[in-house]
């Protein structure tokens, strides 16, 4: 692009994120492929997300939690691995070899080595680095055997894995940890991913199972295709955006958005941000505003450092944890306007924080959201991992 670059607005950025994320009831989905595909990683830390952000994307929620499962567990078409800043995440399987080679890579080697020393140092010597791969070799091997185990069942096929550690010895925090708990967290290096649950589709308790097999990338093309899905997903976006996003140093960031020839734009303020190249004309927005009701931790609250284009900052405290996890959202045409919860009895309840421009036909929507949710979710009760204090507040009735 030559010359000054083009300004994107708040109404357009709100335009794109309806269309986009799959939100506007034209854009919805058929399929939870659909909407991995379209958001490019749904949050997989607490379990129940993935289910929430996918029903509220749906053309028909009510195939929510069957459509799910046979996605994650028995067509494997989505897969749920560590990602970016070693983060659980769900994505399509056609991904996996992507984000392994971007960011997984050296995730992985930084956690392999801080293994190491941990179980070095831990054991005294008795544990050696050596040991350590043959037993991570006897693991894997058990684990394709059986195709999914849980941790219990894998030491009953490699006992070692029971062996102890103390991590931090001599510290305040000094603690006995387990080899099986260490290694299955690292991942082994992208060759385990989570299985099935024990229990239901809120458990976060999971079997393991070997990775699918995918091809060895070079970082840098791996960077780019993931970059350029992200900005179709979520542009414009800052370069503090991409940085935080992807966990990558600013110099990566840097480097992936000239290799693609991503495209400056303007912002509000005349911040400067990024469009994937052949992305930067007008987007119209949908036909009709649109309500939604968007879990903790969801991809659309959560894809950005800067969010105050559709987050008042008035409303973080209510909303977000300590941590800087996103609960529960009530959404309208593009801004988060409040919160909800699931009450013991299994009802679900909202409150609006931003009343401003949310008018009768709003809360209408609104309501008929929240209607369709308790439709699908059921008796299930739903109690986001990461709470929140107007979650708390709502949820208590």
């Amino acid at each position: 692009m030559t010359g000054k670059p083009r300004h994107i607005g708040v109404a357009e950025r709100r335009a794109r994120l309806g269309l986009r994320h799959r939100l506007a009831p034209s854009a919805r989905a058929a399929r939870p492929e659909e909407v991995a595909d379209a958001l490019v990683a749904l949050h997989g830390t607490d379990p129940a997300t993935v289910y929430l952000a996918v029903g509220a994307r749906l053309v028909d929620a009510g195939v929510t939690v069957a459509e799910v499962d046979r996605a994650l567990y028995e067509d494997r078409t989505l897969v749920r691995m560590h990602g970016m800043r070693h983060t659980v995440f769900v994505f399509p399987t056609a991904l996996a070899a992507v984000v392994h080679a971007s960011t997984g890579l050296d995730i992985a080697a930084k956690a392999r080595a801080g293994l190491v020393k941990d179980v070095v140092t831990g054991s005294d010597g008795r544990l050696t680095e050596e040991w350590l791969t043959l037993v991570e070799e006897s693991a894997l091997a058990a684990l394709a055997r059986r195709g999914q185990a849980t941790v219990n069942e894998l030491t009953r096929d490699e006992p070692r894995l029971k062996e102890q550690f103390v991590y931090g010895a001599g510290k305040s925090y000094e603690t006995p940890q387990t080899v099986s708990s260490r290694l299955m967290r690292v991942g082994v290096e992208g060759r385990v991913v989570r299985g099935r649950p024990l229990g239901s589709w809120t458990s976060s308790q999971f079997r393991w199972a070997v990775a699918p097999p995918h091809p060895e990338l070079p970082p840098a093309e791996a960077r780019s295709e993931l970059l350029g899905r992200w900005l179709i997903a979520c542009g414009p976006a800052t370069e503090a955006d991409l940085k935080w996003w992807t966990g990558w140093k600013v110099t990566d960031v840097r480097r992936t958005l000239a290799a693609i020839g991503a495209v400056a734009v303007s912002l509000d303020d005349g911040v400067t941000a990024y469009v994937a190249a052949g992305d930067e004309e007008p987007v119209d927005g949908p036909a009709e505003p649109w309500a939604a009701l968007l879990p903790g931790l969801d991809p659309t609250p959560m894809s950005r450092q800067e969010r105050d284009w559709y987050l008042d900052p008035s409303l973080r405290a209510a909303l977000f944890d300590g941590s800087g996890n996103v609960g529960p959202t009530v959404w309208w045409d593009g801004r988060v306007v409040g919160g909800w919860a699931q009450r013991p009895d299994g009802e679900i309840v909202w409150r609006l924080l931003a009343p401003k421009g949310v008018g009768r036909d709003a809360r209408n929507a609104i309501t008929a959201e929240a209607e369709r949710l308790q439709r699908w979710v059921g008796t299930t009760r739903v109690t986001p991992r990461f709470r929140t204090p107007l979650e708390r507040e709502l949820a208590a009735g």
